[in-house]
């Protein structure tokens, strides 16, 4: 029992101390871009596409009130622009501008670079075990 237990404990340690290093690098790639960690997050989401408020809030898991304050703030630095969504008069859908989409790529970029250069040492196949295990713990059921 001990045994399963430090094994448990030990995946734990490791999974958190992974979650710090990406949370490091991504605060780390969004502050010479004039960003929060957060923005950085809502510019990259938002190259997938134009999004609803609802949705946003729920991919990025913040309330609704502080996504609009981070929308106000992004809106008035002219990176993203709100737009009538085509089927709800009452909605509206979050898209980047020009200077929006160009900065979220420079900073989805500045950190794949990173995380790239972390697992550069590892062999094919440590990167195919590591892939389907993140896939398994993020995509259960697939």
């Amino acid at each position: 029992m001990a045994t399963t237990k430090a094994r448990h404990t030990e995946l734990v340690g490791s999974l958190v101390g992974l979650m710090h290093v990406l949370q490091d690098l991504y605060a780390e790639t969004s502050r010479p871009l004039g960003l929060t960690p957060q923005q950085a997050h809502l510019l990259c989401v938002l190259l997938g596409g134009p999004q609803g408020m609802t949705d946003l809030s729920r991919i990025m898991s913040i309330e609704r009130s502080s996504l609009t304050s981070m929308v106000d703030r992004l809106e008035r630095r002219s990176l993203l622009a709100r737009n009538p969504h085509p089927t709800d008069r009452r909605a509206c859908q979050i898209t980047l501008t020009t200077d929006g989409h160009t900065l979220a790529d420079q900073a989805h970029t500045a950190f794949t670079d990173r995380v790239e250069a972390l697992t550069v040492s590892l062999s094919p196949t440590a990167r195919k075990t590591l892939v389907s295990a993140i896939t398994n713990i993020t995509e259960p059921g697939q």
